[in-house]
């Protein structure tokens, strides 16, 4: 009675479909459902992976180094030096006479330049 039942249920449902399958992309041969059956959803469990990670192996100094502080060129400022002056040192500094005046060129000019004023046209050539 069972089997028979379950037969004739068979037979009926291939001829009444749900009505979204009637038309629509529903309705082609090719359609597949979104959602994964169970069994396909999650194969392995994390726990249990089937092959072993390849973890690439290669010299050091040929590898990239991706940190960003190593190659942070405020970090590698050389430390900044602080000088602090005492009274006794501002004291010697004002005493020292290091440089003479002699020791510097002069800024003026020590020959006259002659300029011809009876340039024609005020020395621009026509």
């Amino acid at each position: 009675m069972a089997t028979g039942a379950r037969s004739f249920l068979q037979s009926v449902r291939r001829y009444i479909k749900k009505p979204w399958e009637i038309t629509g992309p529903c309705a082609s041969p090719e359609f597949q459902e979104a959602l994964p059956k169970a069994t396909d959803y999650r194969v392995h469990c994390p726990a249990t992976v089937p092959t072993q990670a390849i973890v690439p192996t290669a010299n050091p100094e040929t590898v990239f180094d991706i940190k960003y502080f190593s190659r942070d060129q405020r970090r590698n400022r050389p430390p900044i030096k602080r000088t602090i002056l005492k009274k006794a040192d501002v004291e010697k500094m004002m005493k020292e006479t290091s440089f003479d005046v002699n020791d510097f060129p002069r800024p003026y000019l020590t020959t006259t330049i002659i300029e011809d004023d009876n340039a024609i046209g005020g020395g621009y050539q026509k």
